[in-house]
């Protein structure tokens, strides 16, 4: 093989998977050992020759989006490698932050700090000063304000509604909390778009397996907030080979309508 010129054994689609992986995480070392190459080339072909190369989002999109799934399912070996490939790509520092750090509201603060942990481990490795710029808006006085100021256009009052009969002081407490801390310490923060945030918010309900309540909704956020269909679909099958056929299609059933 000519250095430079493409294996004349390499099939097209191997060839455009191999060109995508580099393009995310620099040249492949072909010659590290590897025990199990039939499956890793099965993985090459689909996500980096099919997937990558399915709808229409960019690369800085895509690898967003996986941060935010591998970051749900705390694959944190795969977290690592991808937060690197997004910096790789374009994706700044700060985006990659806020698109974990939106994920407490939904996975816990436990997984939220793992994943934290470990981009800042690609951080460190990148020279990339910490702690980032801070990107809060709200104070004590103002986060339910703020957040709902978020939350009402997008979702009214449907979870305060929803847990009405509560028993006290929950029936309060619970739409309150969602206010504030979702929405007014979060969703009001700098680094991302409120277009981008919906986007990952969707991904990120899809990969923890919730088809019901809120992926219908923030679906129709999704679309309201700028991004079009076949943008959140895109985003949807992105997800697929990192959280398994019956999620990915279960969420993009839930959409498809909307």
């Amino acid at each position: 093989m000519t250095p430079g010129k493409p294996n004349s054994d390499m099939s097209e689609r191997q060839a455009h998977a191999e060109a995508t992986y580099k393009r995310l995480f620099g040249p492949r070392d072909s010659s590290a050992p590897d025990n199990d190459p039939e499956l890793m080339e099965i993985l090459r072909r689909f996500i980096f020759g099919d997937v990558f190369d399915t709808g229409v989002l960019d690369d800085q999109t895509r690898e967003l989006i996986t941060v935010t799934v591998l970051a749900c399912l705390q694959a944190l070996p795969q977290l690592k490698s991808h937060t690197a490939a997004a910096l790789h790509v374009g994706v700044q520092p700060i985006q990659i932050r806020e698109a974990v750090y939106q994920l407490a509201p939904f996975v816990g603060f436990p997984r939220t700090l793992n994943a934290v942990a470990t981009i800042n481990e690609v951080f460190r490795d990148q020279g990339i000063e910490r702690p980032l710029p801070a990107q809060g808006t709200v104070s004590d006085a103002d986060r339910y304000s703020k957040g709902l100021a978020e939350q009402a256009p997008l979702y009214g009052n449907e979870i305060k509604d929803n847990l009405a009969d509560l028993p006290e002081p929950f029936n309060e407490a619970l739409p309150r909390f969602l206010t504030e801390f979702c929405f007014g310490d979060f969703y009001t923060r700098g680094g991302l778009s409120l277009a981008e945030r919906e986007l990952l918010v969707l991904c990120a309900l899809a990969t923890i397996g919730d088809t019901s309540a809120q992926l219908g909704p923030h679906g129709r956020a999704c679309l309201q907030v700028g991004n079009s269909t076949t943008a959140v679909v895109a985003a949807l099958v992105h997800c697929f080979p990192y959280i398994g056929f019956p999620r990915a299609v279960a969420a993009v059933r839930a959409v498809k309508n909307l």
